[in-house]
């Protein structure tokens, strides 16, 4: 009698969509592959390029970060940055494989968690913001809080808030806007992640730089589950003032 052969691993295909470009993550593969988007980048055209550059097949489940709300599962509302068709489209037909679907901050959210109640914010093309407490994720929507002269959070510390304000002004934005949601939200640190973050010349208080490469972990978890141990760890945030003060 032949043996029964073992259960191949699964493998996770890792897509973070962004207004500039998807950040492929394979398993097997040593570093990103990168799909450039813009205005016109449709969800078919995702899978398309995805399917280019991954021919082998080699992967058994797809997690996407999306830029946008998701609700159930599947994209809420268009994406702002990108083209049409997203709400509709079925994207586990479009693969032929078991999709995930989260918002990409809150993938990236995930792959930095480190245990705690951490509030993720991605300095972007916008503003994405996810809130983890004792393991337990929760999107957010934070960029439509109001802030100032009728703009939103956003308007200041995404990326037209930095074309128009310059560098100087957006990083003293960043910080108070830093402090005014980790307020709100109670939370022990705060991760910042995204593109943008990387052009802050020092961190805010309670602040842990982020890593686009989380991503990647951060789609293996939307799968496996949050490792046991991160969930009733506690993190001695670096500096800054008691989480309870006012910003």
């Amino acid at each position: 009698m032949s043996k029964k052969k073992e259960s191949q691993p699964e493998k996770t295909l890792v897509l973070d969509v962004g207004g500039h470009h998807v950040k492929v993550y394979a398993s097997g593969h040593p570093s990103p592959l990168e799909i450039p988007t813009g205005p016109e980048f449709t969800p078919a055209m995702l899978v398309r390029e995805v399917r280019r550059l991954t021919p082998d097949g080699s992967y058994s489940r797809v997690a996407i970060g999306y830029p946008g709300p998701v609700c159930e599962g599947r994209p809420a509302e268009e994406p702002r940055h990108l083209g049409p068709g997203w709400t509709s489209f079925d994207f586990e037909k479009g693969f032929g494989l078991p999709v995930r679907i989260v918002n990409d901050a809150a993938m990236q959210a995930l792959g930095s968690y480190r245990g705690g109640d951490m509030l993720f914010l991605g300095l972007g093309t916008g503003l994405g913001s996810a809130l983890i407490i004792e393991g337990v994720l929760q999107p957010l929507q934070l960029e439509a809080v109001p802030y100032r002269k009728g703009r939103t959070v956003e308007d200041y510390v995404g990326e037209a808030g930095l074309e128009r304000l310059g560098h100087r002004k957006w990083r003293a934005h960043v910080r108070s806007v830093v402090s005014l949601l980790r307020y709100i939200v109670q939370a022990d640190y705060v991760v910042l992640g995204g593109g943008n973050s990387r052009l802050l010349k020092k961190l805010p208080p309670h602040c842990f730089p982020g890593e686009n490469s989380l991503a990647f972990p951060g789609g293996l978890r939307l799968w496996e589950g949050m490792p046991r141990e991160l969930c009733g760890k506690k993190i001695e945030p670096p500096g800054g003032e008691p989480r309870t003060a006012a910003p």
